[in-house]
């Protein structure tokens, strides 16, 4: 009598096209559910708690309104493309007040033209969650609506509108306003809605600068990267950490950025004997923004820098190297995405993340965020605001939570066309390290 062995592994029945519409109906509804529903933690902002000073107030580093958001260095270099510097000098331009700058760019962008573009539209999205008609001719509207917020309210009603549970602030030490603030207000940072990040950009970019700032401040550094230097610096940097309770360290790089660099041995010194030793006690964070070429046009100041394609072999060497530090990474060139999210397959200590600058468009978003989910799964993050104006919280949240979902729809769908059964519990658990848990792991916090 012959037996037959029985597979207990049985292939999923068939399913019809009526079916298959239900499931992708459901899964759409349970990740738009989800991605609506799910706070963000923003990882890289350039937005301030009230107690730095809020605008207009001279000085203030809390930038909010409506003037500031029309004024955005984006809109500005825009502006000059339908206005040329030949009808409009940049001199005169930059001698109008922020009112009447703010003025000349609504009429040329958004009242005389179509505001097409993601700048614009990030402008309209934001006026219509905040409740108020993105139709308007004239700023005089908004102007009074605005006059009328509370700048700590505001942080809060923002943070509702773009359900964000956490705005991580940028810090330049190395900013002389901004450090004077800290040295007269001990408590300026203490504001369960934001997080400080110590950002040291001269410090690798430039130690001639870095190092006749901290000989002023009472270190005792050398011009060339000595062991006394080495000590002297961490003890400038775990100063400051403390000082500021930040969770990583950051810097803006140029697109040359290399490590190592035999033509800067400083730097390379400064890595290795400083920074990265420092992290490394502390379990911090270094985070990297590779990719930007400062001020190809001066005369259009923080709307002049343009993007670079970058080395992501450095990137690779220093993880490799230094595997006991965590790197956080964005580059700003869209031909380094591919390379920088392969590298991140080979390195556990290395997070990607977000959509920096140029390549916040949906476009460039939904191509990046495609790659990184088909690559990498759900281990990195896939967006951050970058946020300069606090209002700006409102749109590039709107716009990305759309682009994310219909990326994830599209995979749990093929997920689906595979047999595999997803479940709201699946996609609540992915939005949620996708939004908010895999950086906060990642800072432990």
């Amino acid at each position: 009598m012959s037996s037959k062995r029985t597979d207990m592994r049985s292939t999923p029945p068939a399913r019809n096209e009526r079916t298959l519409r239900s499931i992708k109906a459901g899964i759409e509804q349970m990740v738009t559910r989800a991605v609506a529903a799910q706070p963000v933690t923003d990882l890289h902002t350039h937005c301030y708690t009230p107690r730095f000073g809020a605008a207009p107030q001279p000085g203030g580093l809390l930038l909010w309104g409506i003037d500031e958001l029309v004024t955005y260095h984006y809109l500005v270099a825009e502006v000059f493309r339908i206005v040329p510097a030949t009808e409009l000098p940049y001199d005169t331009f930059w001698a109008m007040s922020k009112t009447e700058q703010a003025d000349h760019i609504w009429k040329h962008l958004f009242a005389d033209r179509t505001p097409i573009s993601e700048a614009c539209r990030g402008v309209l999205t934001t006026l219509s969650k905040l409740g108020l008609d993105p139709n308007e001719k004239t700023l005089a509207g908004y102007r009074k609506w605005f006059a009328k917020q509370n700048p700590s309210q505001f942080v809060d009603k923002v943070m509702e509108t773009a359900n964000v549970d956490w705005i991580v602030m940028t810090n330049p030490v190395f900013d002389d306003h901004e450090r004077g603030i800290w040295e007269r207000d001990p408590d300026v940072a203490i504001d369960d809605r934001f997080a400080a990040v110590l950002r040291i950009d001269p410090l690798l970019r430039n130690w001639t600068l870095a190092g006749k700032k901290l000989r002023e401040w009472g270190y005792n550094v050398d011009e060339t990267f000595t062991d006394r230097t080495a000590a002297e610096v961490q003890r400038f940097l775990r100063h400051w950490l403390d000082r500021m309770k930040a969770i990583y360290v950051a810097m803006s790089l140029p697109p040359e950025f290399a490590y190592p660099n035999p033509a800067q041995p400083n730097a390379d010194a400064f890595l290795e004997k400083a920074l990265l030793p420092v992290l490394a006690e502390r379990k911090m964070p270094f985070a990297m923004m590779i990719g930007s070429r400062l001020q190809v046009n001066p005369s259009l100041k923080d709307a002049g820098d343009m993007v670079g394609k970058s080395d992501v072999q450095s990137v690779v060497r220093l993880c490799d190297r230094f595997p006991r530090n965590k790197f956080m990474v964005t580059m700003l060139a869209r031909e380094n995405q591919h390379e920088l999210c392969v590298a991140a397959r080979k390195f556990g200590n290395l997070l990607l993340f977000g959509c920096w600058w140029f390549l916040n468009n949906p476009v460039l978003i939904e191509e990046m965020t495609r790659m990184r989910m088909e690559l990498l799964g759900t281990t990195f993050v896939p967006q951050h605001s970058d946020a300069r104006i606090l209002d700006q919280l409102v749109y590039k949240w709107e716009h990305s939570r759309r682009i994310i979902a219909k990326v994830l729809i599209d995979k749990y769908n093929d997920l689906e066309a595979s047999g595999f059964h997803v479940t709201e519990d699946h996609v609540k658990a992915d939005v949620a390290r996708l939004l908010r848990d895999n950086f906060r792991a990642f800072v432990g916090k």
